[in-house]
């Protein structure tokens, strides 16, 4: 689906504590996920909510028309490329949780795609009686036949991973099953696999994910499989997966100390693995016509040539390993790019680029011992995504969109000399009359902080539009313009105006831009987004009145570190599936896995998190505005106890809220399309309730 959906969800409860949270936090019971105690007090908030929002006139209409978008036969289905096939997964008014399925190249290239349904997820579901939610398929190379079939219950992330034959359409009896966790296997051939999973004491990390790799073979109970290699339990995660280049594979060691750090080691069958002796934050991309692809996230000089911050560099790795260190650069950024993703085909090296937060496109080939770059042209200011190539030939698929542009793949031939554009999504909102600017804000240091701001048709700076800010600044993921049709006939085309923020902690400008606002010095990013609320309220776009911030997960604890340091500049705040917690966050689910973004609350890392951590920072004194959390029960990736706490004690103080809490979705929010045109709908009826007229 290309709609772009921002999934959401939502208060009063009075208690009788009003402590400072902390160890002898009052409400710890609410981390007991599906306690009846627990449970209640959500069903009582989600009462008050839901009975307030969805009398809000706005409500029906954008729930049908947000249901009409995401159930319309309009939208153009994604590609997978494998064999000589084009998979796709699809959701619709008639199919609500999906099926699986395929076209031959040939006619999904011609426009004439003859899909093949291979699974229907909604029947499956009803055989079963099971809440079965797609969460994707590893199938193995090269015919495909053969698929691990990953399916979670409530959207969670732990999955059910199940063999499945494409042809036969059919579970195997004897195959690779997997019960629910956050497990990992990779293919190694039709009888063998790598798995991590929960095998019980010692076999995951802190983290929650695998620490133990084994090798397990057909026919042969998962509990008996040779464990091959092993990690530490302060690890993030630990796993084996076989990689190939062209038709030669090889194995890799992947062993995660950190979320940012990584050791790599060449998998040998006597358990005497070799270490790949690269950076352990550097971003390894594996071999290509027998070049190693390394990025790099940190200045690295491995012997007489230091390599800059950001650079995509290569190396023979049969003579890397055997210890040559020469590399061939690839492309080397500026201050003003970064490299988003990249991706080959069976000749060339495609690598999709950020300039200013604007998409470019390049093609390198390996000629003579040199890369050689070419750009491919694309359209402005807007946002490239690599979608699928294949190994077997030079035709990759990528996707061209814009905040009012909507989605539009492109086949690309030959590496993209030549491309066309395929399908593209019919306009869901009429943006006629309305414009996209891009804005720099000065944040508190001094730093130039870049945003995207979309005006609605005949906007006049007056200084009482009704806007909303979106951002997230964490973990190097970059906020690039996007088409969203929700944010388009909810917001825009009723006279609301848009704001895409490009703050420290992401990825907009690289490794550089991340690393800024990374552990002591996170406050930046609060600072930037308080910086770009208050250069539009300078520049007469709006003012605090009609001024809402939104943002989920990290993005999350930005809008509930908005609330709490800046509650003068909004009048709505959207907190999504949030971490706010901050002392606690470590201890809740995948909250171990962090600490390298945020640092660890155990230590004295505690002195500057507890300075931002919105549970900790919120008053019973201050005039806050009337915010709207919202989290999912089935989230296994950030604990809804986040969400719940910080709800409950702001109830205690007599604080006016929302909430609403989703009980299936996971860290998405929503399952199926009903959820999320329901759930939007509570969201913008919010947004305009708060800053609409008087």
């Amino acid at each position: 689906m290309h709609t772009k959906l921002l999934f959401v969800f939502p208060v009063l409860f009075l208690a009788a504590c009003s402590k400072t949270p902390g160890e002898d936090d009052p409400y710890l019971w609410l981390e007991e996920v599906e306690s009846e105690r627990a449970l209640a007090w959500v069903e009582e908030q989600n009462d008050v909510s839901v009975t307030y929002l969805e009398s809000l006139p706005t409500f029906e209409p954008f729930y049908a028309r947000n249901l009409e978008i995401y159930d319309s036969d309009e939208r153009f289905a994604s590609p997978s490329l494998m064999g000589d096939f084009a998979y796709n997964f699809w959701r619709d008014a008639n199919n609500k949780r999906g099926i699986w399925r395929r076209a031959t190249l040939e006619s999904y290239v011609a426009g004439e795609a003859d899909w093949d349904v291979i699974l229907d997820i909604d029947l499956l579901a009803e055989e079963e009686g099971e809440d079965w939610v797609w969460k994707g398929s590893n199938c193995l190379r090269p015919v495909y036949r053969r698929c691990l079939l990953r399916l979670s219950r409530g959207g969670a992330d732990a999955v059910v991973v199940r063999e499945f034959d494409t042809q036969t359409r059919e579970f195997l009896d004897d195959g690779f099953y997997v019960s629910e966790s956050k497990s990992r296997l990779s293919w190694i051939d039709e009888n063998n696999v790598f798995i991590g999973s929960d095998f019980g004491d010692g076999s995951l990390t802190d983290s929650g994910y695998p620490r133990t790799s084994r090798l397990w073979s057909r026919g042969t109970p998962v509990e008996e499989a040779k464990e091959v290699y092993a990690g530490q339990i302060e690890d993030v995660a630990a796993t084996i997966y076989r990689a190939w280049d062209g038709d030669v594979s090889y194995d890799v060691v992947h062993r995660t100390p950190s979320f940012f750090t990584a050791d790599r080691y060449l998998y040998a069958d006597d358990g005497q693995h070799r270490k790949i002796e690269i950076p352990d934050d550097s971003r390894f991309y594996g071999l290509f016509n027998g070049q190693m692809l390394l990025e790099l996230k940190s200045a690295w000089k491995p012997a007489e040539i230091e390599y800059a911050q950001g650079t995509l560099m290569s190396i023979d790795f049969d003579a890397f390993m055997a210890g040559d260190r020469e590399f061939t650069t690839v492309y080397v950024p500026t201050d003003r790019t970064a490299i988003r993703s990249a991706m080959t085909t069976r000749d060339y090296l495609i690598v999709s680029k950020l300039e200013d937060v604007v998409g470019k496109l390049t093609r390198y080939e390996f000629r003579d011992g040199e890369w050689i770059g070419t750009d491919i042209p694309t359209e402005p200011l807007g946002t490239i995504s690599l979608v699928t190539s294949s190994e077997e030939s030079n035709v990759f698929f990528y996707n061209y969109e814009g905040f009012l542009r909507p989605d539009t793949l492109y086949v690309a031939n030959d590496g993209g000399t030549s491309a066309e554009a395929l399908f593209a999504l019919p306009a869901f909102f009429d943006a006629d009359g309305m414009r996209v600017e891009q804005h720099f804000a000065s944040s508190k240091d001094g730093t130039k902080v870049p945003y995207f701001i979309v005006l609605p048709k005949g906007f006049v700076a007056s200084g009482d539009a009704p806007t909303l800010v979106y951002g997230y600044g964490g973990f190097e993921v970059s906020r690039t313009p996007n088409y969203s049709a929700t944010v388009g006939h909810a917001w825009l085309a009723r006279g609301g105006v848009y704001v895409m923020t490009n703050i420290r902690g992401g990825g907009e400008y690289g490794p550089r831009w991340h690393q800024s606002a990374l552990r002591e010095n996170r406050q930046r990013a609060y600072d930037d987004m308080a910086a770009i609320a208050e250069h539009l309220i300078e520049r007469d776009i709006t003012s605090p009145r009609h001024l809402g911030v939104q943002g989920g997960s990290n993005g999350g604890l930005l809008t509930g570190v908005m609330l709490t340091q800046r509650p003068d500049l909004w009048n709505a705040v959207v907190v999504q599936v949030p971490l706010l917690d901050m002392k606690r966050y470590n201890k809740l689910l995948a909250g171990a896995s962090w600490t390298g973004e945020y640092g660890d609350p155990d230590t004295d890392d505690w002195e500057f998190i507890k300075k931002y951590s919105p549970y900790h920072n919120i008053q019973k004194d201050v005039k806050y505005p009337k915010a709207f959390f919202t989290t999912s029960t089935r989230d296994d990736r950030v604990h809804p106890a986040h969400a719940r706490k910080m709800v409950a004690r702001m109830s205690e103080m007599g604080h006016d809220l929302l909430y609403y809490e989703n009980t299936v979705g996971g860290h998405a929010g929503a399952s199926d399309n009903t959820q999320a045109a329901r759930i939007q709908a509570m969201l913008y009826s919010y947004l305009w309730d708060q800053l609409g007229e008087e």
